[in-house]
């Protein structure tokens, strides 16, 4: 499974996790992403927290987000608590014209999905490298371990070439916060986003897929500086 879009500058994900951060206000519960460029979202809203006594409440969609958010200093929440998220701000792997997304690089997406649908409104902060005319990047699917050859045979059926994804740094597959493992899915490129998605959530075993369809706007840091709204 190749490896996409991994040599974007730290300086265009700060800049658009800072300007996502900006939109956050005083006595919003807020829903945090998790990867390295919703890190600097995380990182200046704790700052604005420190700093200039900013009121929020964050629910966090992974360890990592938790760690993170803890070490910034961002007041921490649940989705039991508050079900219903002023703003939702998250990373994404590739997002196409139509704002189509694909999440799940960091095998967080069933817990950012939740988090997205939750939100009144959600924005996805990446650098330009990650923005595609059409959605071409393999998709991530949390899959439970007992269902893992069921799910893979499913895939294939609907066109996809699978592969589990295994960890880096130990034996075994990569396992997610909620104990399953993660297949990703070549599908080539995919004309029909929306379609695709249906197709992956009735598939028997599927936790849940990378497709998102319900993004609001974009900010693209650009290797200028600047941050570019798609909307």
């Amino acid at each position: 499974m190749k490896e996409r879009n991994a040599n974007a500058s730290s300086s265009e994900k700060e800049a658009a996790g800072n300007a996502a951060a900006s939109l956050v206000e005083d006595g919003m519960i807020i829903g945090l992403g998790t990867g390295s460029t919703t890190a600097f979202a995380i990182a200046e809203v704790g700052r604005r927290v420190r700093e200039e006594g900013l009121n929020v409440l964050a629910v966090v969609t992974s360890y990592q987000a938790e760690m993170l958010a803890i070490e910034a200093g961002v007041p921490l929440t649940s989705l039991a608590e508050h079900p219903v998220l002023d703003l939702a701000i998250d990373g994404a792997d590739q997002v196409d014209a139509k704002l189509n997304v694909i999440k799940g690089g960091g095998a967080a997406h069933t817990h950012e999905k939740v988090v997205a649908h939750s939100a009144k409104r959600f924005i996805v902060v990446v650098d330009e490298s990650k923005i595609s005319e059409e959605l071409d990047h393999f998709v991530p699917i949390e899959v439970l371990p007992y269902a893992r050859e069921l799910a893979k045979k499913q895939f294939i059926e609907l066109g996809g070439k699978p592969q589990i994804r295994l960890a880096s740094r130990k034996d075994g597959p990569v396992i997610s916060d909620n104990g399953n493992v993660i297949i990703d899915v070549e599908f080539g490129v995919i004309e029909d986003a929306a379609e695709l998605s249906q197709k992956l959530s009735t598939c028997v075993g599927v936790v849940e897929h990378g497709i998102f369809l319900n993004t609001d706007e974009v900010y693209v840091g650009m290797k200028d500086g600047s941050v570019k709204i798609i909307n």
